[in-house]
């Protein structure tokens, strides 16, 4: 049994970063069978790569997930965010049949158009004060790391889950009225192209504000593990990734009789890659070096050091 859509958008997995999600996110993407899949960037976070490599294998097998996708028929779009700005580079070409696209239109079943875009185009944080991002980047994972200690405190107290970093975003003043100023550049651009409606990332914060110009955020995969789907009739959402897989094995359970749990990764994961070929490129290197590899497939392994510097 998959969760059937026509369309899914996932943005802000931040694989390379300890806070990721991995291991909910490639559960998800194993669940899930659709027409297709838009990465709507920061997938991988080369910020937190450069400066500490960190690469499970929990991490690859969301890559692994991506292109099983591909080979089996799901079109994937990737337009590269702020993390994975070395993306940009490749605009317009292909790797392991995931196209690269500074942004793209989605039509849906019911003739809408939506602008697909990451979003950090419209942050002047970001736009503006590079290092001020980064400080913001290291900030937000450290903040990540305290969450765990407390929120671990808070379940042996029996207190539900509370995150941090969404309690201060509506708490500030100043993170709101930042949080309003995206929404409404988003929705202007979009309005602007005379396009129904937009669906973004960036900011780590899943919307669905549905107005005369309709407004999706996908959310992350480091806290709120959401994504925006369409289904078959062209009608779109944010889910709650794990609640709804967990609704679809009960209703599967409940209808035919299943096995006690979801044996999800219990095969072995593909290779990542392309049959017949050999020579494939890290990731790293392939968004560092500045031209595409000789072969469609690659692997993610830790880059080796070479003569007179490191890779």
């Amino acid at each position: 049994m998959k969760l059937n859509y026509r369309s899914v958008w996932i943005s802000d997995t931040h694989l390379g970063s300890r806070g990721c999600q991995a291991r909910d996110l490639a559960r998800f993407l194993k669940c899930v069978q659709c027409d297709t899949l838009y990465l709507v960037g920061d997938i991988i976070d080369f910020w937190r790569l450069k400066s500490r490599w960190y690469w499970p294998p929990e991490h690859n097998d969301v890559v692994q997930r991506i292109l099983e996708m591909v080979r089996e028929g799901t079109v994937v779009y990737y337009t590269p965010g702020n993390h994975d700005e070395a993306a940009r580079q490749f605009h317009g070409l292909e790797f392991g049949g995931v196209r690269i696209v500074p942004h793209v239109v989605h039509t849906t079943a019911r003739g809408k158009k939506f602008l697909i875009t990451h979003g950090d185009q419209y942050d002047l944080v970001v736009k503006h004060s590079r290092l001020l991002s980064l400080l913001g980047s290291a900030a937000y994972e450290w903040l990540l790391r305290v969450n765990r200690w407390y929120n671990a405190t808070r379940r042996w107290r029996g207190k539900p889950y509370l995150s941090l970093s969404q309690y201060l975003k509506h708490k500030v003043k100043s993170a709101c009225t930042f949080i309003s100023r995206f929404e409404e550049a988003l929705v202007s651009e979009a309005r602007q192209r005379g396009l129904s409606g937009v669906v973004c990332g960036h900011i780590h914060k899943a919307e669905e504000k549905i107005d005369s110009i309709h407004y999706f955020n996908c959310g992350d995969w480091m806290e709120s593990c959401t994504a925006v789907v369409e289904h078959a009739g062209g009608m779109m959402e944010v889910i709650e990734a794990l609640p709804t897989i967990a609704k679809m094995v009960k209703e599967q359970r409940e209808g035919e009789g299943v096995p006690e749990r979801l044996a999800i990764g219990a095969t072995p994961a593909p290779t990542l890659e392309a049959e017949g070929q050999e020579n494939a490129a890290t990731v790293v290197d392939v968004f560092t070096a500045g031209s595409p590899p000789a072969s469609a497939g690659f692997t993610v392994q830790r880059p080796r050091r070479r003569r007179g510097g490191a890779a």
